[in-house]
C-alpha cells in the first residue's frame, strides 16, 4: 500500500537521474530506478521557453537498510522536486 505526501525534497542527480534525495531530514540512496516517465501540459507552462514538464520517477532506495519504494517528481518550470508518493516496506 501506498502513501500520498508531496513533501519538497533535496535531490542529487547524475545525468539527470537521481541518485540520492533527503527526505525528513534522511539521505536515501537510490539502488535502483524502477520507472520513468514525462507529462507534459500547455497550461503547466511559464514562459515560451518553458516544455510544461513534470518529470518523474520511481525509484527503490534507502536509508540505510529499510528498502522502500518511491515516486519522486521533477517541475521543469520551477526546478523543485517533490516526492509524491512511497511504499515503504
Amino acid at each position: 500500500m501506498s502513501r500520498l505526501y508531496g513533501d519538497p525534497i533535496e535531490v542529487w542527480t547524475r545525468d539527470g537521474v537521481p541518485i540520492q534525495f533527503v527526505w525528513h531530514d534522511r539521505l536515501y540512496a537510490v539502488r535502483r530506478v524502477v520507472d520513468h516517465w514525462v507529462v507534459a501540459r500547455e497550461w503547466w507552462k511559464t514562459s515560451d521557453d518553458d516544455p510544461g514538464e513534470r518529470r518523474f520517477w520511481r525509484v527503490e532506495a534507502s536509508p540505510g537498510r529499510k528498502l522502500g519504494t518511491y515516486e519522486l517528481r521533477f517541475d521543469t518550470a520551477g526546478s523543485g522536486w517533490l516526492l509524491v508518493r512511497a511504499w515503504e516496506r
